[in-house]
Parts: C-alpha cells; structure tokens; sequence
C-alpha cells in the first residue's frame, strides 16, 4: 500500500512530519515499511510547454521540429520523435540542463544537423513504470490538459513531488489496506485527531433504481450486495489530479469511472465494481454459484472455465462478472457508455481465495475480500463514488439503492483488567494511561476500577479477544519501552541432547570442509518432491498451497540444493559447494501425516579451489565430493563404511553414482547428477550427496582413542598389480587389510594406470603400505612375511599379476 503523505494529511496532520521518521514510527508500531521515497528526487528543470508548432525534420521520415513554448520570452526549437506529438498539445518538456529518469542529464544538442534545445518527455523517461502508464500513451510522449499552465513545474503538477511511504501490509492489518486505515494508524501512533468529510449524494428525485434493476444475492455468498446507477455519463479521462493519485499508489489510470472506483478502493478499501448498464441487457443482477463448465471472459481478455466453487455476478441468466476477483469483458465500461451500475459487495472471503489462486488472478479488490473490509464504510464507499463519477462524468446519480442482506455493525465489546495487561508486558501501567491508549486508538473505554470494558469499532475486525488489546497497547507504549527481565524461579542448566550435538557437528564439519550452509523451502512441486528419495512413500500434498511451485512437502533436500545453484549460476555465480541440513517427509501407505526424518545433503558444482599462485585450481568431481562424505562419516567414528556403484537412482549417472552403507545399513548415495536433470536446471556437471542423519546418528560409533606417536621406524613395501578392471579398489584395500598383519598401519593407492603394456579389460594399481609397531624397531623377516600372505592373498582371491 503506497501511502501519499499529502493525501494522508487530508485526514489527519502530518505535513509536520519527516517522511523517513513517520516510516520508521510506522514500522516500530504497527507493520514493515518496504520504502519511502519522492518520484521527483534527483530530477529538475521540466516544466509543461505547448507545442506552437511542427513541421517535418527535413533530414528524417519520423522526426518534427516543434516550437514550444516553456513559459519563457521565447519558445525552445525541439526535436522530436514521438508519432503522437501535434501542434497546440501540452507536453512535458526537459529543459536545456535538465535531469530526467535514470539519472540522464538534457543537453542543448544537434539532431541530424537541427539544434534541439532540450527533449519533449513521456512519463517513462521521468522514471515511471510501464505499469502505470495510461495505455494510450504507452508508446508516445504524454498530453497534458488543455488547462495545463505553461511553464509550471511538472513535478509538482504530476504530483511527483509527493513524499510516499510503501506500507507492507500484514495478513491481519488489512485495516490498513485503505487510507481512511493508515489515517487511523497515524492518528493513534501520534496522538492526533482525525477527521473525514461528510459524504452527501445528490440524487434525481424524478428518477429511482428501481427502475433499472433489482439484485438477488444469498447470504452465504454475500454479507451485503448493494448497487447504485448513474446515468448521462460522458465516459473520458480522469482529471491530472486524480490520474496522480492513481499512479503515485502503483495503478494504471483508465478512464473517469474504472479511475474512481479504484480511488475508492485507495481510499476507504472497499472494492468496488462498475457495469456497463447497457451491457447488462437485463433488470436484474444475481450473485449465484458459477455452473461447472460455464465460460466467462474476463476484462484481460481471457475465457475462463468456471468451477462450481466459484462466484459469479450474472444478468440473471449468463455471467457478467467473476465476483470480487475480476470483472466481465462484456459489460466493461467503454468511451460509449452512457448508464453506470455500481456495485459495492462483501463476498464471501474464503470463495475469492480459492478462485483468486485457481486461476492465478490476485487483484487489489480479491486482497482486500480475502482479508477483509470495513463493513461500517460499504454503503459510504459506494455513496461516495456514485457521486464522483457522477460530478466528474457530467452524470446524475439515480434516487435509491438495490440492495440486499443487511450488515450487523454492532461494535465489539472486549473486558480485561489493568493488572493482566501489566502482568503480561512487564509493565506498571496505570488504568488511567491504558484508558488513554485505548482512546488514541478510536476505541470506546469504561473504567470500573482495575477492570475495563473496551468497545471496538467495527473498522477493527482483527481485534477478537483480550489478547488482541493486550497487543495494541505493547506497541502503541512502544515495543522499545517495555522492561527487559530475567526469568525467576528454579532452573537447570541447559544442554543440547546428543541428538543436537550431533546435528551441529555434522553442520560444522561441512562447513569446515569448504560448504556453506543452504536453507530451502520444505515445500516443493510434486516432481522435484519425489526425486532423489532415499526410500519409497507417498506424497504429501497441501490442500490450498500458495503458488504452483509450493504444492508437496520434500522427500529429499537435493532438489532445494540444486535450485539454489541454479539460481546462482543464473546470476553468473557457477562456482558453488552448499549443504543443507534439515528434514524430509515420508508418507507411509494407509498412514494422513509423514514421518519427518533429518536429512543431510550436499551439492557441488564448478570450481572447488581457484587457482592462485601456489596452487593450481581444483574442479568438483566424484572423488572430492566422496572426500567429503569420508570426512564427515570418520569424523562420526562410523567404521565399515563402504561404497557400492548403482544405477538404481534414476535422477543420477548411471556410471558415476554410489550408494553409501554402514556395514550393511543403507545410509545414503552419492554421485554425479543426470545430464538431463542438470540441462533442466541449466547447470554445468554437479556432485551430489544425501545421507539419512537420522540413521547415521543412531548407528554404533568407534569410540576416539588417541595414541602416543611411535618412536620406532616404519618400513613401507610398494605393490604395482594388474587387476581386472571390474574389481574395485575397495574390496583389494578391504583384503590387503585383513592380511596383513598387526603392524600394518596404512594402506595408500598412489597410482593408478589403464592403456599401453596393459591387458585389454585390465587396470594396473599401485599400493604404498606402511608397517610399524610401536613396541620396538620391526625387523624384515616381519615385513616380508606379512607383505608376502597379502600378494598371495591378493593372487588367490582376484587373479592379479605383479608389475
């Protein structure tokens, strides 16, 4: 909600008050400020000029040569471009010397050898947005009013130099998706009076709307539906005034009548909605439930299939507008005419919801029905904008309204007690000065000794219960003025359980690997939920999610990754290495609810290590990322760690991939990602990992024992043999271990050889082992013996062949 502090201070004073300091105070007490700003900060030196005349550029087929006159002795030569310009229009003109959007400076300058003493401007090239921009001038300069003076200011008459502060509106302040709310926001937050002019309708007693049309409309659908008609109306544009206070709140102007009921909306939040009476071609107006299948063409042009869930306003027969979301093409208010039939609505707001987000239409009217409206403004609203359309299209307002269902604005009347209130904030507040904020706030307050009874105005529908006050006095005080306390009474000290400092140490070891920590959505789409799962389940769907890519909880936390990578490698960051820890959900057959399960993964893509100048760079592959899972796995002090290659994971390298056991407990996989996942994701080769953390913390763990450093001398043997290609390093590591003897402390590969003087289907290794015994100094008859069981164990077993 873009907030103009100059339409503000018609409703309470704050002309007095630094724009940046009343968004701070705003966003201390009540909800976010997303920005303050000045649509003319950094602009000068454009005014509005009046094209005296043109002529054809004698050097160009598209550019003219104006005499404009800029409220000078004599009129600028401008060249100009614009194929809308035309001899006697009001124009904004940019001054020799000038700034303008972007930070773009106006010079004196030749166009094709003709001097142009400055530039003729459409509001784009002063720092509006496309979307704000009246579609008849979209690609063409912008005319002024024929009434526009000569020379003034234009930021002024555009109303750019308003101070504007963006209000993030939370879910359950949509009291102040209105000005009429933030007035009373402001008025409370200072302690000022606000004040809103009466609204009066002037009817033609001679005419009624009974006459036009009568309405129909459930309860269960609409709390109120009433409509008033406007006849003799001359459909043209808004005046500059109006179109400002459009765009300076973040909308397109249209014409004079769509324009005031989107001011009303600004204004006191209630969406209005007006028809074509004409269009209509019939009497009568019902609110019903949409048949399954019925068609409707919205006012974007687009047919829409309609829900049996979906509200519709129809002729009494087809329908004409898809209620409180968007209105009908059919009978949308058009240059031709004549009679309007307004309406102003309370629908019902979980319906608008689900039709807003089906057919993916969030519009400021569907918002605000979501969350509510000021059910004491609907009829002011609509008396209200019955009467400007009515002042500004030369028409009259017909005597009467069609309505039906009748509101109940009974206030609320809450009772709580000074020394709860007090007890709950830490505070010493006296009755007197809770009354008093109770007051700033607009409520009705009666005082019988510790005890209150507040009444809320119906323009409040968020304030329910006694917690709710309670709230409203923490931050009108001031969260910074309540007391800071300790707790009082017993204590214990406070440890993580062994499950959390498991949990933490996994994180610091990745981190101290070279990761940095990822956090990903828990909901994902159906597709990525089910790829990568480390056990088969079924999906959990959300019944309403928030958007098409927030559907189905995670089964894996490697999607969520590799969405991040994307995501930087669309911004040009291609080197990454991120984990996440977290958990997934499994859904087990017959069971509603998941099992949740703490998951660790990892991802790793472009370049681990830069080169610099001691160090050549060093490229993420297979084997550093199992580095990594060997770090964190020994670190654990899990022992019988192996790696099996599969193909049994679909969204992985079939010839790059490995599951990941602990003994003979499937922990995880790790491996290349598919080259048709990454081309999906535009990725380049990327390494990935996810381990159930649940398992891993629950396996037995080798306890740490640290050992003097020997001071007797190791003796190393060499071993260089040729092995069939199938057999893998792990299983000849695993047998030279078994074999060879009590002093054998390590067993290195060092080299690894496939291509000339090599067997075809063969590979050659070379192994370094290292013996000691920390008794005393090993003698090689020991050595050899122990390195002789291993070769003969090694030939036995896998057929190898001594290099």
């Amino acid at each position: 909600m873009k907030v103009s502090t100059k339409w503000l201070n018609e409703y309470v004073p704050v002309s007095d008050l630094d724009r940046s300091a009343l968004a701070e105070k705003i966003a201390r007490t009540a909800v976010e400020i997303a920005a303050d700003y000045r649509l003319d900060e950094g602009l000068k030196k454009v005014v509005v000029g009046h094209v005296l005349s043109m002529e054809a550029h004698p050097d160009s087929d598209h550019l003219n040569i104006c005499q404009v006159d800029v409220g000078l002795d004599e009129p600028y030569q401008i060249v100009c471009g614009a194929p809308n310009v035309f001899a006697g229009a009001k124009v904004i003109v940019a001054l020799p010397n000038s700034w303008i959007g972007n930070h773009t400076k106006i010079k004196k300058s030749k166009m094709r050898g003709v001097v142009s003493m400055g530039m003729i401007c459409s509001l784009q090239e002063l720092g509006f947005s496309d979307s704000v921009v009246p579609k008849k001038y979209a690609d063409g300069i912008y005319i002024l009013p024929a009434d526009a003076p000569v020379g003034q200011d234009i930021f002024s008459y555009l109303g750019m130099d308003e101070d504007i502060v963006d209000v993030d509106i939370t879910p359950n302040r949509a009291d102040l998706l209105s000005m009429h709310g933030v007035a009373h926001e402001v008025a409370a937050i200072y302690d000022r009076k606000v004040s809103f002019p009466e609204v009066t309708v002037a009817e033609d007693p001679s005419d009624s709307v009974a006459n036009y049309l009568t309405v129909t409309a459930p309860s269960e659908l609409a709390q109120t539906y009433m409509m008033r008609v406007i006849k003799d109306v001359k459909v043209k544009e808004s005046p500059i005034w109006l179109q400002s206070r459009l765009w300076n709140a973040g909308i397109r102007p249209l014409n004079n009548v769509v324009d005031v009921t989107n001011y009303i909306l600004l204004d006191y939040g209630q969406p209005l909605h007006a028809f074509d009476y004409a269009q209509l071609n019939s009497k009568q107006v019902v609110v019903r439930l949409a048949k399954e299948g019925e068609k409707l063409v919205t006012l974007d042009g687009q047919e829409r299939t309609l829900k049996a869930t979906d509200m519709v306003i129809t002729n009494g027969d087809v329908p004409v507008a898809l209620a409180g979301v968007m209105g009908g093409l059919d009978s949308e208010v058009s240059d031709q005419t004549t009679t309007v039939a307004l309406e102003a609505a309370v629908f019902d707001s979980s319906k608008i919801r689900k039709t807003a987000r089906r057919e993916n239409l969030h519009s400021e009217a569907s918002t605000r029905f979501e969350r509510g409206v000021n059910l004491a403004d609907v009829q002011t609203a609509l008396d209200k904008a019955a009467s400007l359309i009515a002042e500004l299209g030369a028409g009259q307002v017909v005597s009467g309204i069609a309505a039906v269902n009748d509101l109940d604005l009974a206030d609320k009347q809450i009772e709580i007690s000074a020394p709860r209130i007090n007890k709950v904030l830490g505070t010493e507040l006296s009755v007197a000065a809770i009354s008093k904020l109770f007051s700033q706030l607009g409520f009705g307050v009666q005082a019988d000794g510790d005890n209150l009874t507040v009444t809320v105005p119906v323009r409040r529908w968020d304030i329910e219960i006694a917690a709710d006050l309670i709230e409203e006095v923490a931050r009108l005080y001031g969260y910074d003025n309540l007391p800071t306390t300790l707790p009082t009474g017993e204590t214990t000290p406070g440890h993580y359980t062994y499950e959390q400092k498991m949990i933490r140490q996994a994180r610091a070891l990745l981190e101290g690997a070279g990761l940095s920590q990822a956090i990903s959505y828990g909901l994902t789409t159906e597709a990525k939920a089910k790829r990568f799962a480390l056990e088969p389940a079924k999906l959990t769907k959300l019944d309403f999610p928030m958007s098409s890519e927030h559907t189905t909880v995670r089964m894996n936390l490697i999607s969520g990754l590799l969405d991040d990578l994307a995501y930087n490698a669309a911004r040009k960051n291609e080197d990454v290495a991120l984990y996440e820890q977290g958990r997934v959900f499994f859904r087990d057959e017959g069971s509603e609810r998941p099992r949740e399960v703490e998951h660790i993964a990892g991802a790793i893509t472009g370049l681990f290590h830069q080169a610099s100048w001691h160090d050549g760079k060093k490229a993420a592959d297979f084997y550093l990322t199992k580095g990594i899972v060997d770090y964190l796995l020994t670190s654990f002090g899990l022992e019988n760690v192996s790696y099996q290659a599969t193909g049994a994971h679909d969204e992985m390298h079939p010839g790059r991939t490995a599951d990941i056991f602990v003994g003979d407990e499937f922990v995880g996989f790790i491996g290349e990602v598919h080259p048709t996942i990454l081309k999906e994701y535009k990725l380049k080769r990327t390494y990935v990992f996810e381990l159930d953390l649940a398992k891993l913390i629950s396996l037995d763990k080798k306890e740490l024992v640290y050992q003097p450093v020997s001071k007797y001398p190791t003796i190393t043997r060499d071993i260089a043999m040729a092995v069939a290609k199938e057999v893998s390093n792990a299983a000849i590591v695993e047998t030279i271990e078994a074999n060879g003897g009590p002093y054998l402390k390590e067993v290195k590969l060092f080299d690894l050889y496939e291509g000339e003087h090599i067997d075809f289907g063969f590979k050659s290794l070379a192994y370094t082992l290292v013996f000691n015994n920390p008794e005393k100094t090993l003698v090689e008859e020991e050595v050899n013996q122990a390195f002789d069981k291993v070769v003969a164990e090694l030939k036995a077993k896998f057929d190898i062949v001594v290099r």
